[in-house]
């Protein structure tokens, strides 16, 4: 219970990072004079840093450990938050996407190394409840984050590049983020968790490669899912990211950067109480059904905000987190079921497709830019079109017809 306790301050910490984001874009388009396009770049640095770092720190934790790859984890993070400091002294936005990559990079060691540590900490019977708990902690992190980040970054307003914009603000946030996770990382550094190894380490068996990766995609069920699990995590996080700019539209209600951020936290909120409600509802109805019900619900939602106005339009936005709630873990657990000996590649091929929260905000900007920001929400309502699709006729497990014929390689 205390390694499970001083873990779960792990994924808080991740979520309430994570969720920062949404502060920053806004900020940094203003002080930056950015396009949409050019603000999501935020969010490009930062989940692309999961594409390209996920894989080589499977092999780090390996070699360091669960123990030492989470102090590893915390010291890259705490570099990436202490980097905002001159990228705000200099008013470079180079430097503030660099110093993002460096700080995402640092959260995946975290997520590689305190995952499965997570799963393997106990009972192997319970690990579903210890990690439910936990990601509920990581929405916690991501519920008060835009509170914080009202009060320390955008309370003193933005204005455009060339002006003399008081930087304090994000330069106190991030120095004090980057303190929290040095002293992290000394706790964890002399902390004396359980000392857990792999059983199938020596023959390899859970250990993911490029090769490994393309053996599982004839996997239909799971190719599927992973398409599925990519435009989830682009459409929520592009909703994350443009819903300040979205409620300070003059259709929609006005509000400035500062009073816009404190409505996020329905949004994120939304997703938290959503998994305790999924995860009691999941119970009795089929997973696959109830990820379809949440899709089209998130559909219909999404298209209100974009035809909509005043209150209704905010509102339905907002109302969408609660429709994400179980996606992530519902697709996930959809696409790996029944995959036995390639289920830890099957992980990780649907851990890379994380990657969809820095393509597809990137493409909503390139929407927003062209034909407007309400109108480039029809993107995320796309999105959730497919995840009702995969709910309704994609889950059961079986091969693409090239394959079907083709016994298991174990």
């Amino acid at each position: 219970m205390f390694a499970l306790s001083a873990l779960t301050t792990l994924f808080f910490m991740w979520g309430f990072i994570t969720c920062l984001n949404d502060i920053l874009i806004p900020y940094l388009k203003a002080m930056f004079s950015l396009t949409y396009t050019q603000a999501m770049l935020i969010q490009f640095c930062f989940f692309g840093a999961y594409f390209v770092v996920s894989l080589p720190a499977g092999k780090l934790v390996g070699k360091l450990g669960f123990q030492r790859g989470i102090v590893f984890g915390l010291v890259i993070a705490a570099l990436g938050c202490a980097l905002f400091y001159p990228a705000a002294a200099l008013r470079q936005y180079s430097l503030f996407l660099a110093a993002l990559f460096v700080l995402a990079s640092g959260i995946t060691i975290l997520q590689v190394s305190a995952n499965p540590f997570v799963s393997i900490l106990g009972d192997a019977k319970t690990a579903s409840s210890r990690l439910t708990m936990t990601q509920a902690f990581n929405s916690l992190g991501t519920t008060v984050a835009p509170a914080f980040g009202s009060m320390l970054i955008l309370s003193a307003g933005v204005v455009s590049q060339g002006s003399e914009t008081d930087a304090s603000g994000v330069q106190f946030s991030y120095l004090l983020l980057c303190a929290m996770l040095l002293v992290l990382a000394v706790l964890f550094t002399f902390l004396k968790l359980p000392a857990i190894v792999h059983k199938n380490h020596e023959q390899g068996a859970d250990t993911v490669t490029p090769n490994t990766l393309l053996s599982v995609l004839h996997h239909k069920h799971l190719t599927l899912g992973a398409i599925g699990l990519f435009l989830y995590v682009g459409g929520e996080v592009a909703i994350g990211s443009f819903l300040i700019n979205y409620i300070g539209l003059e259709n929609i209600a006005g509000l400035e950067e500062a009073h816009a951020a404190h409505l996020i936290t329905y949004y994120w909120g939304g997703a938290m109480v959503g998994r305790f409600i999924g995860a009691a509802v999941m119970q009795k109805v089929n997973a696959a059904h109830v990820l379809m019900f949440n899709a089209l619900a998130g559909t219909l939602l999404v298209s209100f905000a974009i035809i909509g106005n005043g209150q209704f339009a905010m509102w339905s936005l907002l109302l969408v987190g609660l429709c994400n709630s179980i996606m992530f873990p519902t697709i996930f657990s959809l696409a790996i079921q029944s995959l036995k000996s390639q289920t830890a590649q099957a992980s990780g091929l649907l851990c890379l497709a994380i990657v969809g929260g820095a393509i597809v905000p990137l493409l909503q900007g390139m929407l927003a830019d062209s034909i407007g920001l309400q109108v480039s929400f029809v993107l995320p309502a796309l999105c959730f079109i497919y995840i009702a699709f995969y709910g309704m006729f994609g889950t059961t497990p079986k091969k693409f017809k090239r394959f079907e014929s083709q016994p298991e390689k174990l």
